[in-house]
């Protein structure tokens, strides 16, 4: 298991759209959002609302990872590559570049506010159990779950999840998504 604080180089696979605005979980991003509000329960922290925006963007971010994405010294897993229908993003470990991921939600989803993501990666396949793991043992990325240090004074309105094979990402934001929920995948 590895947390993501790794870099990339290479982006490989066809571009791929996110014009489809319908928005579904399946049983692990579903898994994944209950786990989520499970732990913040526990911390005395009021639940974030699922988001179909944050969760279309995601699910396309998990995609495009799982497709595109190599580790390297450059760009960490917060980048985007230009294989999709978005501008490519290279997010560096200083966070000099982070209004390029911080855009994707109007970018993606015309959702008008910055989100802020976390990443897991996994060798074999991600789980939402072995992800919330993970993300609470890195104090960076727990920290954004339970609006601690940085994000204390920040209130998240909302939350989209998104799981493909070996990665799964958390988006939040501090407006509410006025788009219908999503559902479970059929």
């Amino acid at each position: 298991m590895i947390i993501f604080l790794l870099s990339l180089s290479l982006w490989l696979q066809p571009s791929f759209s996110t014009n489809d605005t319908t928005v579904c979980l399946s049983a692990d991003e579903k898994k994944l959002y209950d786990l989520l509000m499970k732990y913040r329960k526990e911390k005395k922290l009021p639940p974030i609302s699922l988001s179909a925006s944050l969760t279309q963007v995601a699910q396309a971010h998990v995609k495009d990872l799982m497709e595109n994405y190599m580790a390297s010294d450059s760009c960490n897993p917060h980048s985007w590559s230009d294989k999709g229908d978005w501008t490519a993003c290279c997010y560096t470990s200083d966070h000099k570049q982070a209004e390029c991921m911080w855009n994707k939600p109007q970018e993606i989803a015309q959702f008008n506010t910055h989100g802020y993501e976390i990443a897991f990666w996994h060798s074999a396949k991600a789980t939402p159990e072995e992800a919330l793991s993970g993300w609470k043992k890195s104090t960076g990325h727990n920290q954004v779950m339970i609006n601690a240090s940085q994000w204390k004074e920040i209130s998240w309105q909302a939350v989209g999840v998104g799981m493909y094979e070996q990665y799964a990402v958390i988006w939040f934001a501090a407006d509410k998504d006025e788009k219908e929920k999503p559902r479970l995948c059929q």
